[in-house]
């Protein structure tokens, strides 16, 4: 058993996580077609492709920049950050192109073709080493060839993903208005399920975005055991520094290249000096190649979406038509009646936006700092690092019907909370996850990454952690997501104003953009703060100032979406 699970841990992860995974999607299925709008289901099997494609790309994004271009994992982290910023307040011109031409579906589709066509660049195995500049010799065309491929992904996501979440408040402002017509009782039961729907296609975002991260790890192992090679997540940065210093180099870090070297071969052979060059440039084309190949399942993943979107449009309201009944309803005295509801409404947005920033700052550390204290400070040699972000997305589809439950059986008691707590709470739940890896830390007496990574193999591998601290770590990290994301989503379609919901729904992502932005500051911090539990301390206490001042404005906020 021991042996198997060596050889086949994530194959073995995978079938576990889809036998308990595939039961709960049928849930959802059955939940979302029996209490919610009809299109619910289409548009979410929609976003649902879209992510699984994108997450296999955001898995392996920072580690992969750093595999394959030799550059240092907090160069990749800013690369991957301003990527992550891009993607979502791009979602802000993606909104406003929707709003202004009524045309949400059209414009959905462009972002899945633009996106595919982003993909299908990453899928091709280019190298090169000449660089365009003396001054940055790591800045090539192939990475500027990638930067533009990253690019296109972002501009697809920006006109795809806020237009499809706006598609679905429009679907719950319908289902409502009909509940309307039968009776007070009937709008005030359809009015309560809004932040359910908007959890049920947070889960099918993340039932994606749970098998994704095994593709490319999966596929980049089947590549180099073709080649009669083994996946180490250490030995392409020691063949970068042997190859970019020409061979110059000594001490530990060639005791341990050597001793890696020989490790990922099938015959267990030394490599000869002489043939280290020429070893540490195979082993780097094969690897990265392999993470290419996965590439082309993101490209599948756009085309399914495509396909089940296109299939599926009518029956998503059309924007235009309603937002024509809805002007032709309005005289000039309503409107400037309706003035002041409508600028409270938008201050209460930028509020919860202003928390939101602090929240993702924090909590897209998954691509960050975890990635890389998973493949330095956790023992991973069986899983590979990449394949731990799969613990978030699953931890989303087994625990968001608890927590559905939990608010419902709060609501039948005359004791629900209100998303602003809700949100609240979530940050600080989302603290504890940090208040945890302080503790561990000071715990192992973790120095900064590139303290850790200048010992001794031997040193390393004895002061890894156990995975068990990952999994704890998303575990917090995940119902905090779920207090705050979905609902986040549920918030904005309450308080935006009818003429401005795709501009409020990219509101909501371009402030998920501006936390992307900086998120790089996890990895340049625990790069160079001299011990690890100071990094994790400053995610805890933005994640506890980001509670306190939401809990201050908590019944504003509650007299605001109650109007």
């Amino acid at each position: 058993m021991s042996e198997l699970w060596k050889n086949n841990a994530p194959l073995v992860i995978l079938i576990a996580i889809l036998i308990v995974v595939v039961p709960l999607l049928i849930f959802y299925l059955v939940k979302a077609r029996k209490e919610h709008p009809k299109g619910l289901i289409a548009a979410a099997l929609s976003n649902m492709g879209e992510r699984f494609g994108y997450y296999i790309m955001n898995a392996v994004l920072l580690l992969f920049l750093a595999s394959k271009f030799g550059i240092k994992d907090d160069v990749a982290g800013w690369i991957y950050a301003v990527f992550y910023f891009l993607i979502y307040v791009l979602a802000l011109p993606g909104g406003m192109i929707a709003d202004r031409t009524r045309n949400y579906k059209g414009t959905i589709i462009s972002g899945l073709l633009v996106m595919a066509l982003g993909y299908g660049l990453l899928s091709i195995p280019v190298f090169g080493s000449s660089t365009l500049c003396s001054a940055w010799p790591k800045v090539t065309w192939v990475l500027i060839f990638t930067c533009f491929a990253l690019l296109l992904i972002a501009f697809g996501n920006g006109l795809f993903k806020g237009n499809l979440q706006a598609i679905v408040g429009q679907l719950y402002d319908n289902f409502e208005a009909e509940g309307a017509k039968i009776s007070h009782e009937e709008y005030e039961r359809r009015k309560s399920k809004r932040d359910a729907g908007f959890q049920i296609f947070y889960v099918f975002i993340n039932i994606g975005g749970v098998i994704a991260p095994f593709i490319a790890p999966l596929l980049r192992s089947w590549w180099l055991k073709s080649n009669d090679l083994l996946y180490n997540s250490s030995l392409p940065k020691l063949c970068h520094q042997y190859l970019d210093n020409s061979g110059a180099m000594g001490g530990t870090d060639m005791d341990n290249l050597v001793q890696l070297t020989q490790s990922v071969q099938a015959t267990a052979t030394q490599v000869p000096v002489e043939q280290m060059g020429d070893f540490c440039s195979n082993y780097l084309g094969i690897f990265n190649t392999g993470v290419h190949f996965s590439f082309i399942a993101s490209v599948a993943a756009m085309l399914l979406s495509l396909f089940i979107f296109v299939a599926t449009k009518k029956k998503f309201p059309n924007p235009a038509k309603k937002e024509k009944k809805a002007v032709e309803n309005y005289t000039e005295e309503e409107r400037i009646a309706n003035a002041r509801e409508i600028k409270q409404r938008l201050y209460a947005l930028y509020a919860v936006l202003g928390v939101a920033v602090f929240f993702w700052f924090s909590f897209h550390q998954n691509g960050q700092s975890l990635s890389v204290f998973a493949r330095d400070f956790v023992n991973t040699s069986s899983v590979p690092p990449e394949i731990w972000q799969c613990i978030n997305p699953f931890f989303v589809i087994i625990l968001t019907p608890i927590i559905m439950w939990i608010f419902a059986s709060l609501g039948r008691r005359g004791k629900q909370i209100s998303t602003p707590r809700k949100i609240a709470l979530g940050m600080f739940i989302a603290a504890c996850a940090y208040l945890f890896l302080i503790f561990v830390a000071a715990a192992h007496n973790y120095p900064s990454a590139d303290t850790f990574q200048g010992l001794a193999e031997g040193i390393r591998a004895s002061m890894r952690a156990n995975p068990a601290i990952l999994i704890l770590t998303y575990f917090f990290l995940t119902v905090a997501e779920l207090f705050i994301s979905p609902l986040g989503l549920s918030f904005v379609s309450k308080v935006a104003p009818k003429h401005l919901q795709g501009i409020c729904q990219g509101m909501w992502l371009t402030a998920t953009a501006v936390g992307n932005l900086f998120i790089a500051l996890g990895v340049t911090m625990l790069r160079s703060f001299p011990h690890q539990w100071e990094t994790w301390a400053v995610f805890a206490a933005f994640c506890l100032i980001s509670m306190g001042v939401m809990l201050g404005m908590v019944k504003w906020l509650e007299r605001v979406t109650s109007e």
